[in-house]
């Protein structure tokens, strides 16, 4: 669990850097045998792309520097609970466990909404741990939506 929270403050610092950008506060990273191989941000504003979410940047940035689309043994750390979007990915990656802080009650895929992990026609399932610094997880993106619904 100390590890979980250790890379889980990383990703929260990701997302304090979307937030800063205007983007959703949402932020990824990958680890492999205890170091982070990948990070991401939500950029979808920045990059006009309805795919830069944080677990894809993440993903894209781990696949790059381990040279393969493929990140078995790898860890992936959320913010938020993962669309089906981003599910699906980590699925394609072939991640081997997910770790996510805030549940997503509107469009989270790992149990919220959907949970694609739990779908024994698919072929690959990742472990899947949900409500890792939950709490902060979910202040930040509080803090951020209030902001946004008092600006003029």
């Amino acid at each position: 669990m100390e590890e979980d929270e250790k890379y889980m403050r990383r990703a929260l610092e990701l997302a304090g850097r979307a937030a800063d950008c205007g983007e959703v506060p949402v932020g990824a990273v990958v680890v492999l045998d205890g170091r982070i191989v990948g990070e991401g941000t939500n950029r979808p504003i920045a990059s006009s792309d309805p795919t830069s979410h944080a677990e894809i940047e993440a993903l894209r940035d781990a696949a790059k520097r381990l040279g393969n689309y493929r990140l078995p043994g790898c860890v992936l750390y959320v913010t938020l609970e993962p669309c089906l979007m981003c599910s699906g990915a980590i699925q394609h990656a072939r991640i081997s466990r997910l770790v996510y802080g805030a549940s997503d009650p509107k469009t989270g895929a790992c149990g919220s909404v959907i949970d694609v992990f739990s779908e024994s026609r698919l072929n690959h399932h990742a472990t899947v741990s949900g409500g890792v610094l939950a709490d902060e997880c979910g202040e930040i993106l509080k803090g951020f939506f209030a902001r946004r619904r008092k600006k003029p």
